[in-house]
């Protein structure tokens, strides 16, 4: 229970990385406001935490919306009567070579991944500054290295390691420390539902270091660690679940 007595939002909280992470947030002893865009699976993952015997509640709405941004945060201090830890997972992809991508696409990512990270920082740190005590854990990517396809997406995750490490030099005199995870190729329901699946599991796991695909556990565990006191000389750092994949 590292976390009992703290309040965690969690962004893309619905399903897959984002659920994982609020579920293991919980089962340390937060309470945790999930977010989603879509009401029913913030619900669902609000719903699955009380069952276990956990405090939440679900705040649907798009974190690219600065208006529901601050919302979002007040909405933890009324609910909770304190906010703690942020984690800014809400992302989407828009995978095309860049001669085939349009502005749309660009900008697309950029909003949601990038933006919205600023916009949820931006709004959550003042009240952990306040309190001298605070956790914000942005979701970058492996693909921060550059992915083929993937130019608006692999800018966005350095983007967000970038607004980290910056982050991390503005807040970490008031107690508020700033990490980035990196996660690699991951079994969540959006990866194991992909028609090539079977061959991703085939070709690259026996490539990886540690040769099998990444779980969310795997994510949400590494969440919990940097959430924590145990986290409390580390910021301004970027931890790569990848199973050893860099390359």
């Amino acid at each position: 229970m590292r976390l009992n007595g703290r309040t965690a939002v969690v962004t893309g909280a619905g399903r897959g990385l984002g659920e994982a992470i609020a579920l293991r947030l919980a089962e340390e002893g937060a309470a945790v406001v999930v977010n989603d865009l879509d009401a029913a699976t913030a619900q669902g993952t609000a719903d699955e935490i009380a069952g276990r015997g956990g405090r939440a509640v679900a705040c649907p709405g798009s974190v690219t919306e600065e208006a529901f941004v601050r919302e979002l945060m007040a909405h933890a201090l009324e609910a909770f009567g304190s906010l703690d830890v942020l984690v800014n997972n809400a992302g989407i992809t828009r995978d095309k070579l860049l001669r085939d991508m349009s502005a749309e696409d660009w900008d697309a990512v950029l909003n949601l991944n990038l933006r919205a990270t600023f916009l949820c920082c931006k709004y959550a740190t003042p009240t952990m500054v306040s309190k001298g005590w605070g956790r914000v854990i942005n979701m970058s990517s492996r693909a921060h290295l550059g992915n083929k396809g993937q130019v608006n997406y692999s800018a966005s995750k350095a983007g967000v390691i970038g607004l980290t490490r910056s982050l991390s030099l503005e807040l970490g005199k008031f107690g508020v420390t700033a990490n980035c995870i990196a996660p690699g190729i991951i079994a969540t329901p959006g990866v194991t539902s992909l028609p090539h699946y079977d061959r991703l599991v085939e070709r690259v796991a026996p490539t990886l270091p540690i040769p099998r695909l990444g779980r969310p556990e795997d994510v949400a565990g590494v969440a919990a660690f940097l959430a924590s006191d145990d986290a409390e000389y580390i910021t301004g750092e970027t931890i790569h679940v990848s199973g050893g994949r860099y390359g």
